[in-house]
């Protein structure tokens, strides 16, 4: 009996240090797969001089990665809550070192999309599943413990992610020889180490033996959460200027047509995201939302402003109130639909969070490049500023209603 009673605590420590080594390894993983999203956005103005492609070819090629994205999580994006975190996230990654390939094989407009497109996919499949993934690994190491280390770390690595890969390209394509396939090369090798650290990490899921028919991502009408997905739509929305046309913007209207600086300016808005999740830590969450909606909508208003003057110092002061703003909003989304989901279909209620948040990701900026063909620069960004604090203000009303 006293072999049997102590076999148990023997194994636990053991245990629980591989899921404290797995989170922070799944973390990095993230964090990389996030980071190879935004590679191409610093180089875009590169492709439009070597290829003469205008801001509206940008904006499509941008609008095929979030199809993809969008399409992945319709289809594939939950489904771990039934297969298990690994097995998806290892095609997710197979997918994404796939694109990495694509773009080493040209710069022609068809394999761009390509390339694009099927990073999306690897995205769609990552974001809710690594989500998930972190919140469990962080229970198993650290039972009954605040999430706030989970909430931290997941959307920094989210969010940190998209601005570090923006700055390593923006700085590689500078300083380093074949500007458009050395960047690629380099996550290429980054991505080989992530496919083998999901690899070491314990699997948190049991694999149900008997299925439940398959059937596509659903988007909860729960009024408890609209608010939050508003609020994800949102911070997306301003995510996707910076990933896509901000850039052209810069080089363009301000005339500043530096690629370290289009790299600089996006690890700007994201570090200022990941900064202020991590900072935000002890506020309450109707603190922290109440922070996002100002901060978000204070930033766009700094941007217009800075395009009006033709400023840089003030678009950049804007793009990292702006990134304050969307950064909070979007730790407020994860947490509260974390919080509200039932363990079961966690991955479920993330897969529907980012896939709202990755319609405004797509929409917003969809309708910014078809409005440069028509109009200014100017008159298009002062358009989306007024869509911006529409919505901000549906955001208030949503989530003031939940809490009445």
């Amino acid at each position: 009996m006293t072999l049997t009673a102590t076999a148990p605590r023997l194994t636990e420590a053991p245990v629980k240090t591989r899921h404290g080594a797995g989170f922070w390894m799944i973390a990095a993983v993230f964090l990389i797969a996030m980071a190879f999203s935004t590679v191409p956005t610093p180089l875009y103005p590169l492709y439009v001089a070597r290829d003469g492609f205008s801001t509206f070819t940008v904006t499509i090629v941008f609008a095929v990665y979030a199809v993809g994205v969008v399409i992945s999580l319709v289809l594939a994006g939950h489904l771990s809550d039934q297969v298990g975190r690994k097995k998806i996230l290892i095609p997710a990654l197979g997918l994404e070192l796939l694109a990495a390939v694509l773009f080493l094989t040209g710069t022609s407009l068809p394999v761009l999309l390509a390339a694009r497109f099927v990073t999306g996919l690897g995205v769609g499949m990552i974001t809710a599943t690594a989500t998930a993934y972190l919140h469990e690994l962080h229970a198993a190491h650290r039972p009954g413990a605040s999430r706030q280390r989970f909430e931290v770390v997941s959307t920094a690595a989210n969010t940190g992610g998209l601005g570090a890969g923006s700055l390593l390209a923006g700085l590689l394509s500078t300083y380093v020889v074949a500007p458009l396939r050395t960047p690629y090369l380099v996550f290429a090798v980054l991505l080989l180490l992530a496919l083998a650290a999901v690899v070491l990490t314990p699997e948190t899921v049991q694999e149900r033996l008997a299925k439940p028919a398959y059937r596509p991502q659903r988007i909860s009408a729960d009024r408890t959460v609209a608010g939050y997905l508003a609020a994800a739509f949102a911070a997306f929305a301003v995510f996707g200027l910076f990933t896509s046309v901000a850039p052209g913007f810069v080089a363009g209207t301000l005339h500043h047509p530096s690629r370290t600086l289009a790299g600089a300016l996006v690890f700007a808005v994201f570090g200022a995201a990941a900064v202020v999740q991590a900072l935000t830590g002890r506020l309450s969450a109707p603190a922290r939302l109440a922070l996002g909606l100002t901060a978000q909508a204070a930033g766009v208003l700094i941007l217009l402003a800075g395009m009006y003057l033709a400023s840089l110092p003030i678009f950049v002061l804007g793009g990292v109130i702006v990134g304050v703003g969307a950064g909070t909003l979007l730790k407020v989304a994860i947490g509260s639909v974390t919080a509200l989901a039932a363990p079961e279909r966690r991955g479920e209620s993330l897969a529907g969070l980012f896939l709202i948040g990755y319609l405004g990701l797509t929409l917003p900026v969809i309708g910014l490049g078809l409005a440069t063909q028509a109009l200014t620069a100017l008159a298009a960004m002062t358009g989306f500023v007024v869509l911006m604090l529409i919505l901000l203000g549906a955001v208030t009303a949503l989530t003031s209603r939940r809490s009445a």
